[in-house]
């Protein structure tokens, strides 16, 4: 299964669309909406947090970009007839999803740390950059579950609305402080909004809140039956 995961990480990270849009446009955004205008160190952190969350769940979802095209051509039935099982090829691709979020979330750190100026202490960066890796996995799981269920054009347009619409009312571009009470509270209950509240918690030297993290575990369950539900689904009619 190791070089299944080697061969995907490569089929990835060689795809210029993932670069431009995965890696290059959080670091874009964050050194936009941090340098226009006066933006206090606080705001430069908590964007920076924000920003790799953003970036982490576009590269996330995108993992369900490729299944979604591996029906097409044929190589969900090439898979079968290898030894792995069907758990082994699932898993597999929920690896090579979480080893892709990485280039993202370290590209936004680096930005904070080197042209923004964000201090942190050695642990707080440690520790922000493990907890946005394994906070991914829910929407990994997401993006497969778009990818096994829908066509591959249709899994692009579905990723898209789902990044864009979570990371925007989870707050992950703005504050949601800048929001309606009632938005706030709905906010308060996605995934993005919990996900990035785990890096800002370390952040500022505390451990996450145990809602936050009980929020991010409840969307993990729903998702993660999504794509199992998707992919039992995907096999009896590919």
């Amino acid at each position: 299964m190791i070089d299944y995961i080697r061969l995907e990480v490569r089929r990835t990270l060689r795809d210029t669309m993932f670069v431009i849009f995965g890696v290059g446009m959080p670091v874009l955004m964050y050194l936009l909406f941090t340098n226009l205008g006066e933006n206090d160190p606080e705001w430069r952190t908590v964007s920076m947090v924000g920003m790799a969350a953003y970036g982490a769940v576009g590269s996330a979802l995108n993992t369900g970009g490729g299944v979604a095209e591996d029906k097409t051509i044929g190589w969900l039935r090439q898979l079968r007839v290898t030894p792995m099982t069907p758990r082994q090829v699932v898993a597999g691709r929920a690896l090579t999803g979480s080893v892709t979020v990485l280039p993202s979330i370290a590209a936004v750190l680096l930005a904070g740390g080197l042209v923004n100026g964000v201090r942190l202490d050695v642990w707080q960066w440690a520790v922000i950059a493990l907890l946005l890796w394994l906070g991914s996995i829910p929407f990994t799981l997401l993006g497969l579950g778009n990818g096994y269920r829908l066509t591959a054009q249709t899994t692009g347009v579905a990723n898209m609305v789902c990044n864009l619409g979570l990371s925007v009312l989870g707050g992950l571009w703005f504050p949601i402080a800048l929001f309606p009470g009632w938005l706030q509270s709905v906010s308060s209950y996605t995934p993005t909004n919990r996900f990035a509240q785990i890096g800002t918690a370390v952040a500022d030297g505390h451990a996450p809140s145990a809602a936050a993290v009980a929020v991010l575990v409840a969307w993990l369950l729903a998702f993660g039956s999504y794509a199992v539900v998707s992919y039992r689904r995907a096999a009896r009619t590919v």
